[in-house]
């Protein structure tokens, strides 16, 4: 979940540095992106909007609560001028990816940002449970690419991103039922991914660490209940463990993101960028 807030601005000449960059995109394409409601989605938008610049294509923004999708769709057109369409549904359904695919039937770039399962003990689990988690975090963005791929390939041009999560490198206990679904979806789109290079369209994962997120924020909640310790220590504590020292930025996110939806990124695809101030361990 990319859902971003309390996000201090503290790397402001990185940022101004790269706002003056343009990655290129042909007029007329469209943008969606799927997953929660919510601010963090605007952030996430705004940030892809001030570098990746569809001035003539529109913005389709996905999420299950029409108020939060209505908001952030306006905030996002009031802060960059572009047209943006709010889709209130639930893509885990068909009805909901019939309504996606109705506002923007053939998206050049598709952003899929799920909503994980909660932190939890797998022996908590029901059986219900892990199928509902498997569909929301690897066969929704299965069903999405199959829908949005051969119009890509035919117009020689795509852009999909799965937004997944660090621990499908490095998996954590309590959330097994994340980490295994985003595996499968990171290998089964692997396989794609190179079956469309050649018509220069990609198919990428990100892998986020520790972001300043709800999710973030519910672990850590969770934790210091278990542990009989403050929300602010098990923070904390959590942070010291990044080499980095703090936990990342919506503008760090985002430029990645922007960069890899970009028509620069053409020759990167089937990969995996991991963004986690430095915290796992490998050279590779």
């Amino acid at each position: 979940m990319i859902h971003f807030y309390h996000v201090t601005k503290r790397f402001d000449a990185y940022s101004t540095a790269l706002h003056d960059v343009t990655f290129h995109i042909e007029k007329g394409e469209f943008v969606f992106l799927t997953g929660p409601s919510g601010a963090g989605k605007s952030t996430l938008l705004k940030l892809i909007l001030r570098q990746v610049r569809p001035t003539e294509g529109q913005i389709v923004v996905n999420g299950r609560n029409r108020d939060a999708v209505e908001a952030a769709a306006a905030d996002i057109r009031q802060a960059t001028g572009a047209k943006v369409i709010a889709v209130a549904a639930d893509v885990a359904t068909a009805e909901g990816q019939k309504a996606l695919f109705a506002a923007c039937p053939e998206p050049d770039i598709v952003v899929n940002n799920n909503a994980g399962p909660p932190f939890r003990d797998f022996r908590e689990l029901s059986r219900q449970q892990i199928i509902d988690g498997v569909i929301a975090n690897m066969v929704v963005a299965i069903e999405i690419t199959q829908k949005a791929i051969d119009p890509m390939v035919r117009r020689n041009f795509g852009r999909i991103v799965n937004i997944t999560s660090g621990t499908v490198k490095a998996p954590l206990f309590g959330l097994d039922l994340s980490s295994g679904a985003r595996a499968g979806l990171t290998a089964f789109m692997a396989g794609v991914a190179r079956s469309v290079a050649s018509a220069n369209v990609t198919i990428n994962f990100m892998q986020p660490g520790p972001f300043a997120t709800d999710r973030l924020q519910s672990n850590m909640e969770m934790t210091a209940a278990k542990r009989g310790i403050t929300v602010d220590q098990a923070v904390k504590e959590r942070i010291a463990t990044i080499p980095a020292k703090r936990l990342g930025t919506p503008d760090e996110f985002g430029a990645a993101c922007a960069f890899l939806c970009s028509a620069h990124a053409g020759y990167i695809t089937g990969q995996n960028l991991l963004l986690d101030g430095g915290t796992f361990p490998g050279a590779f």
